[in-house]
């Protein structure tokens, strides 16, 4: 949730590296000098078609024994003409970058791979990168995502071979730039454009299964997820862990009491916002529920809270929330171009106002059930944003913030499974209580 935490939490070693480091001297070898180890080649771009099945020899994305390519290292060399950035991995992949704009980031394209990365501390700043994030972001597809502090020009990846200890060690080099040629160059491939429309048409095709007559339908979205990962608590607990494994729990306990479940992720995977809030309109929920975790500068601050969408007015710190919230899709690199603001036309929508009644209903409910189970926020626990997961005219929607995991007692709760368990079988008792324990009844 609070990006600077994340962007803290994920971020690269920057270390400086010394003007002629060993990536350097490999990098000026003569291929074709006796002796020479191999030198750094161009590694292609990532292929139009998907790599070859299992079986079929080693892929660009992948080893002979079919397993993914493992992220062993990272590290970012700091130098007067360019930040040096490097990638040490198991098995070759094929890969491609591309740079973005609002706000200025470049991002890597991969398959699917491996992260093996022991906490590496952040970047210090003084270079182009300021931080970075990685992670699943499509099923078979990773990325990492690397917010820039100036334009720049991205070299192509080089590829240097397996040589003194090391695996096959990816380079990039980000050049500084000026600002017109920076914005000339940066956009969407059109490929990979179209690969996230087929992608967001197939999650709309599984949406529109046939809706069971006379059974509730509710959707439980986990946020963040994949290179997202949101809060990092101060135990370590990352919020898209923590809201994933809520969330099963969640679903097996609704499950229970007859209720139809869908989740928006089921697994580590990235979801953009638009995506998740499609999901539940298409499937024509009863309710849908999105759950986070909070954090806060002030460490003293703990307990649940439930947000509902706000008509116009809320607080500095529930306005605070949602910028960040509504940020998750620029944290993935998720093409926006062709993306509108539907708070705005929503909230002046008349039509939706039984629907954020109905919303603030349910909150009252589960804050109700929830004292006594867990801390629950001190002040007013039930609270507005306008928060882009809750924007459906037609879904009543809340988002838990299950507590602060910048608070050392919350954050060590959230992180126990007989926590979970209770929390869940309590907020599924407050959707049966808000429809009256009647499955087929007509929504309240």
């Amino acid at each position: 949730m609070a990006i600077a935490v994340v962007l803290a939490g994920l971020s690269l070693v920057a270390a400086a590296q010394p003007a002629d480091d060993p990536i350097a001297r490999v990098l000026r070898q003569d291929q074709t000098a006796p002796g020479a180890p191999p030198s750094a080649t161009h590694l292609p771009v990532a292929p139009a078609k998907a790599p070859p099945p299992k079986g079929a020899g080693p892929s660009p994305g992948g080893n002979a024994g079919g397993n993914p390519p493992v992220v062993l290292s990272a590290r970012i060399g700091e130098h007067d003409d360019r930040t040096r950035f490097v990638i040490e991995l198991s098995d070759p992949v094929n890969l491609r970058t591309f740079t973005l704009t609002n706000p200025d980031r470049v991002v890597v394209d991969m398959p699917e791979v491996s992260w093996r990365l022991n906490a590496p501390p952040r970047p210090s700043g003084l270079g182009s990168v300021k931080s970075y994030r990685y992670g699943v972001f499509r099923k078979g597809y990773s990325r990492m995502v690397i917010d820039l502090s100036r334009p720049v020009t991205v070299s192509d990846p080089l590829v240097i071979p397996p040589a003194n200890g090391f695996g096959y060690r990816v380079v990039i080099d980000l050049f500084p730039t000026q600002r017109t040629k920076f914005n000339t160059e940066a956009g969407w491939p059109a490929d990979l454009k179209a690969r996230e429309t087929d992608a967001e048409r197939l999650r709309a095709m599984i949406a529109e299964a046939p809706r069971p007559a006379g059974r509730r339908v509710i959707v439980i979205d986990p946020g963040h997820g994949g290179l997202d990962s949101g809060a990092n608590g101060v135990n370590d607990l990352l919020e898209k862990d923590l809201v994933l494994a809520e969330g099963l729990k969640l679903a097996k306990a609704l499950k229970a009491l007859g209720y139809v479940v869908h989740m928006t992720r089921d697994s580590d995977a990235f979801v953009p916002l638009p995506e998740r809030v499609a999901v539940a309109r298409k499937l024509k929920a009863d309710l849908m529920i999105s759950l986070h975790a909070d954090s806060n500068p002030d460490s003293d601050v703990n307990g649940l809270s439930i947000y509902t969408l706000n008509d116009g007015r809320s607080d500095r710190e529930a306005a605070a929330l949602a910028k960040r919230e509504n940020q998750s899709d620029i944290i993935a690199g998720v093409d926006l171009s062709n993306a509108n603001s539907p708070v705005a036309p929503i909230l002046i929508d008349l039509a939706q106002r039984d629907t954020m009644n109905r919303s603030s209903r349910f909150a009252e409910t589960a804050l109700s059930h929830l004292h006594g189970v867990t801390d629950i926020l001190a002040r007013s626990p039930h609270r507005a944003a306008s928060l882009a997961v809750l924007v459906a005219p037609d879904v009543p929607s809340v988002l838990i913030e299950l507590g602060y995991l910048s608070n050392r007692s919350d954050a060590a709760q959230m992180n126990t499974d007989a926590w979970r368990e209770r929390v869940a079988r309590t907020i599924a008792n407050a959707v049966d209580r808000h429809f009256g324990g009647n499955l087929a009844g007509t929504t309240p």
